[in-house]
């Protein structure tokens, strides 16, 4: 069964933010429901939310009278985790003050699981004393209360106050809901493309978007683990709290991982690095009026080869490989001349496959022979499952 998410939204302008959120959570196979304030109505409509969670909004302590079950319980009870965003000032003192005056409020009296709370404020009502004295009332209490972001509030004041994005909210709503099991670990994740340079404008490429990585470092930070992620560039930014090596070449690539290689207990190898670079560089760029050029290309180290060389008995080793003909063949080749514990291949020439999609469809191949082929998932999915993995050949190596 799905994880239940209860969803609060008090009255407050940043709550047109939450169907964002709510989708998110729905998209990562969560079961959301909303209760709202009267006052939260005025920015979002309950139709709204109804919509996207495919659930009634509760809002009226008395508004169904013919149904058994007491609501306000049963929706508490039936909650793995619970959220008010925004958190007005006058919701938190409520809270903090144990008053139970309307739906919303009777709900999270009644909760028992993990209640996370985002404060959205203007900047002087957030650093009233009496509302400090509420938030630090909640958090002694074992609430989890976000830090409002600084930017343009409505207002029109520039300053602390701003509810965080929904990013951040979800972000933080996986960290809650999902098993602590990599704390300890420190991985370190490899992502997107090298570029190779040409001449001063030019460089060779590959289509890789970093999406596949960026997904593990994200699982990864949220089942506890240390992450460090070694990347070329990027179309989005890794998560916050991850710490981010950026590199251009192979070259560049390879001088970071063997530096980040030891402090490792697992390495997950995703990144696209280029096979060949240009044996010269250009010093000035190559015009297409002159003679026709001519390329000479020599070979880029091996880096996941020289790490499978070189790997202690208690580091995991995780290498990808992206195929387009004699797939299997090639991806056993791979995991044995490599030395790997585990090849995630993937054949990207199929639909809903490879480089810049945000799903996949990969195979796990291991040393042991053991061989599991996955149907098409969501990238986050797959990143969940290759750390599934991790955790269980790291147990083998205790």
């Amino acid at each position: 069964m799905n994880q239940s998410v209860l969803v609060g939204i008090s009255g407050g302008i940043a709550a047109y933010k939450i169907p964002l959120l709510v989708r998110m959570l729905i998209r990562n196979n969560l079961s959301v429901r909303v209760v709202m304030t009267d006052a939260a109505t005025n920015f979002v409509t309950p139709l709204t939310l109804a919509t996207l969670t495919g659930n009634p909004v509760h809002r009226d302590m008395w508004g169904d009278r013919d149904r058994p079950s007491v609501e306000h319980i049963s929706l508490a009870d039936d909650a793995d985790l619970a959220v008010i965003a925004p958190a007005t000032a006058n919701v938190i003192g409520k809270i903090a003050s144990g008053i139970a005056d309307d739906m919303l409020t009777t709900v999270f009296m009644a909760l028992q699981c993990p209640v996370l709370v985002c404060p959205a404020m203007n900047v002087n009502m957030f650093r009233n004393p009496i509302v400090q004295e509420n938030i630090n009332k909640l958090r002694n209490l074992g609430y989890h209360v976000m830090q409002p972001e600084s930017g343009y509030l409505a207002c029109g004041w520039d300053a602390e106050g701003r509810m965080p994005e929904p990013e951040a909210i979800a972000q933080e709503i996986y960290s809650l809901l999902m098993p602590r099991d990599l704390q300890g670990e420190h991985i370190l994740v490899t992502a997107g493309p090298t570029e190779e340079p040409l001449d001063p404008v030019r460089f060779i490429t590959n289509r890789s978007s970093g999406k596949m990585g960026l997904a593990i470092c994200k699982r990864a930070q949220i089942r506890g683990a240390e992450v460090t992620l070694i990347s070329g560039p990027l179309k989005a930014e890794p998560p916050n709290g991850i710490r981010h090596i950026r590199i251009r070449t192979a070259l560049e690539m390879r001088d970071r991982v063997l530096e980040e290689f030891p402090r490792a207990s697992a390495v997950i190898k995703a990144a696209a690095v280029a096979d060949f670079r240009p044996a010269s560089l250009e010093r000035d760029k190559i015009k297409k009026d002159g003679m026709e050029p001519t390329i000479v290309l020599t070979k880029n180290p091996d880096i996941l080869a020289e790490l499978g060389r070189t790997k202690r008995p208690d580091q995991i080793l995780v290498g990808f490989a992206a195929e387009t003909r004699d797939v299997l063949e090639n991806g056993r080749s791979k995991l044995k001349n490599k030395n790997l514990d585990m090849l995630v291949l993937n054949d990207v020439s199929k639909p809903g496959a490879g480089f810049d999609c945000d799903t996949n469809i990969v195979r796990f191949l291991f040393r042991s022979g053991e061989e599991e082929q996955m149907d098409i998932m969501s990238k986050e999915k797959v990143a969940d499952l290759i750390l599934d993995r991790v955790i269980r050949l790291r147990s083998k190596t205790e």
